[in-house]
């Protein structure tokens, strides 16, 4: 056999080496599929990318049920339904009279009253509705901040609470200079809330426990506590067996710049917390980490993102400003601690948040608005004798009407909106 004869074989044995070391370098495709995303986390997906429109038509579909809800029980109507066949124009009328009568009293009770002849009592309405909305802007941030990150944060109320005791103290036991005494009191309430919130985002991150079941703890734990510190001596109103605390010392009161009403300086606190989340959220390394968790944690992992460092961070972030919240309630509107401080403040927060679709603009808008219905229904339950649960269930209607944006398409026969993916080298984001 000659050279030329071997040649080809040889040739052949080092191309099946080559491609042998071919196939063995060569990347084998991964075939794991990306951990599908829980029902929470595409909620809150959906939360914060729903649009402003959706949102609006919520509104409005919740305050057009809610005026069928005041005609059906108004007794006026009624009387005018018992003649329907013979008169119907006097039901339609009387139904129209009813809602928009009822709905008159509301603006007028938190917008504008036209009926006072000087302009501070007729903006006086406009003050009690940025009273009621000073907390929620600030709790409804403590919310939609870990909205954003992927966590539901159902302890606005115990945070709250703790921000409120520790603001409280301040402001009835301690004696400081005017200014100093403010700002301290209202460190120590975001201090207090943030701890509160930052133990429930350490139990998340180190032992994986859900939030939702921690805050809730935490919450009632913050009740009794509060409970618990208004009969002790150091709280206690001294010579009263009641549960409440003394009033706040003259250096630590939130100023009121309207006399006669309880709008305070506790609003402007408020507003610097909305500037400092959307700087946060918009303008800092941290916030994009936050988002970026919030988005997807596994790629967030991937891109060398801790976790639950920054589910321990937001939570302590959002406890505290849900502690500013309560430290403008005790310092600015109730002017001393008692059990009911915190009202339901925490929870409407949550609709707040809900409402904003998490955004910090988006919030204090929500606020503005929960708070003239909550300024405006007195007025509409004392002059035309609505009940004031019909208010209630208009919160709740915008509520389901956001978490159900199918529904609002429904109803108003919107369109999706269709999305075409970029194909990968088209001069997009692949």
């Amino acid at each position: 056999m000659t050279d030329q004869d071997e040649r080809p074989d040889a040739q052949a044995q080092d191309g099946g080496r080559d491609s042998a070391a071919a196939t063995a370098t060569e990347p084998k495709p991964d075939n794991r599929t990306e951990e599908e995303p829980s029902i929470g986390q595409r909620f809150l997906r959906e939360l914060t990318t729903g649009s402003t429109a959706l949102t609006f038509l919520s509104v409005v579909l919740a305050l057009l049920i809610g005026a069928i809800l005041i005609v059906v029980s108004d007794p006026d109507v009624h009387a005018a339904a018992s003649y329907f066949f013979s008169r119907p124009g006097d039901t339609f009328a009387a139904a129209w009279t009813s809602a928009s009568e009822a709905y008159a009293a509301m603006f007028s009770g938190a917008i504008i009253d036209f009926d006072e002849y000087t302009v501070g009592r007729a903006l006086r309405p406009f003050a009690d509705t940025l009273t009621y909305a000073t907390p929620l802007i600030a709790a409804g941030l403590a919310v939609a901040l870990a909205f954003r990150t992927g966590l539901l944060n159902i302890g606005a109320q115990g945070q709250l609470i703790l921000g409120a005791i520790l603001a409280g103290y301040i402001g009835f036991a301690v004696q400081l200079p005017p200014v100093i005494h403010i700002v301290v009191a209202m460190l120590a309430g975001f201090v207090g809330g943030a701890v509160w919130g930052g133990i429930a985002g350490l139990i998340k991150a180190t032992r994986g426990a859900h939030e939702v079941i921690v805050t809730i703890m935490l919450n009632y734990i913050a009740l009794f506590l509060l409970a618990y510190l208004l009969t002790t001596d150091a709280f206690q109103r001294e010579g009263e067996d009641l549960p409440r605390s003394p009033f706040m010392l003259p250096t630590a009161e939130l100023w009121r710049p309207i006399e006669g009403s309880r709008l305070n300086l506790g609003l402007l606190f408020a507003l610097l917390a909305a500037v400092y989340t959307w700087w946060l959220l918009n303008r800092s390394t941290m916030g994009f980490r936050f988002k970026a968790v919030g988005l997807n944690p596994h790629a967030a992992t991937t891109a060398g993102i801790s976790v639950p460092r920054s589910y321990t961070m937001v939570m302590f972030i959002c406890g505290g400003l849900a502690g500013i919240a309560g430290a403008t309630q005790v310092m600015g509107t109730s002017l001393h601690l008692h059990t009911s401080i915190a009202e339901q403040l925490g929870f409407d927060a949550i609709t707040v948040a809900l409402l904003g679709r998490s955004s910090p603009v988006g919030t204090v808008l929500a606020a503005i608005l929960f708070g003239a219905l909550r300024a405006g229904a007195t007025t509409m339950q004392a002059q035309t004798q609505t009940p004031i649960d019909i208010v209630l269930v208009v919160q709740a209607l915008i509520v389901l009407f956001i978490a159900a944006p199918p529904l609002v398409r429904a109803v108003f026969r919107l369109k999706v909106r269709a999305t075409t993916p970029v194909a990968p080298g088209s001069g997009g984001l692949a």
